[in-house]
């Protein structure tokens, strides 16, 4: 039904992405479109600059009721949300600050300010973050390692999740045959995050690197000083052992 419907348009999906979504939703609806987002959360490759604005033009075509779009599309998101916050549990803050302290150029010391910034603002960044290309998705994983509460979780993602989905599924709706165009705008939004995101490592490898170089000479003058009260305290010992034995 929906294929015919962007037959008749001639604005049919070629294939990829696009085309997968529309065998989904063409096969189950309204619950296709909300597993095409489910499966988006999991794996970030797939856009949803591209599932819920096609999601929104099907609605707008017929293929379902645009209250059903925005219902299923947001169900997919909490759904895809909870089993990475899942992941995030599992993993736990144990094995992180294990893998943490194995990683070159990062401190425990960056991972302890990490969690207490989060503890203070863990319900704004996980609101925001449904918002932001690329950690979307990733920000329910620190959720899960902190044990948010599943409530305060469930509120923010679901918040975040609406207002996202119901700006691009009325965009879809309302653009029609031009849907794609949202695709296009969202690309120069995800790479700009995406630059940023690179940015900011670089330069906190930068930084750390140069600090690290700084400050090893000093590093090596305590081990050298450290090493030189060992042996002063063995000769001490040393020879605090012979007079008793004398």
């Amino acid at each position: 039904m929906i294929e015919m419907a962007y037959a008749a348009t001639g604005s049919e999906p070629a294939g990829g992405i696009a085309g997968w979504a529309t065998d989904l939703m063409d096969k189950l609806g309204a619950p296709g479109a909300g597993l095409a987002i489910a499966l988006e959360n999991l794996f970030p490759p797939l856009p949803s600059e591209v599932i819920l604005p096609l999601a929104g033009f099907t609605a707008a075509q017929g293929g379902m009721s645009l209250a059903a779009a925005l219902i299923w599309t947001t169900a997919g998101s909490v759904l895809g949300a909870l089993v990475l916050y899942g992941i995030g549990a599992l993993i736990g803050r144990d094995r992180i600050r294990a893998l943490v302290a194995r990683l070159p150029l990062v401190k425990l010391s960056d991972l302890d300010r990490t969690e207490a910034w989060f503890a203070r603002h863990g319900a704004k960044a996980v609101f925001f973050g449904r918002m932001i290309p690329i950690f979307r998705s990733l920000i329910s994983v620190p959720a899960g390692v902190e044990r948010m509460r599943m409530t305060t979780f469930l509120i923010y993602t679901s918040l975040g999740s609406l207002l996202w989905n119901t700006t691009f599924v009325l965009a879809g709706y309302g653009l029609g045959d031009n849907w794609r165009t949202v695709e296009e705008y969202v690309g120069v939004y995800s790479k700009g995050v995406l630059a940023l995101a690179v940015l900011g490592a670089a330069v906190f490898v930068a930084v750390r690197i140069v600090k690290t170089r700084r400050n090893a000479p000093d590093q090596r003058a305590d081990a050298l000083d450290r090493r030189a009260d060992d042996d002063m305290a063995g000769e001490r010992a040393s020879g605090g052992d012979a007079r008793v034995r004398t």
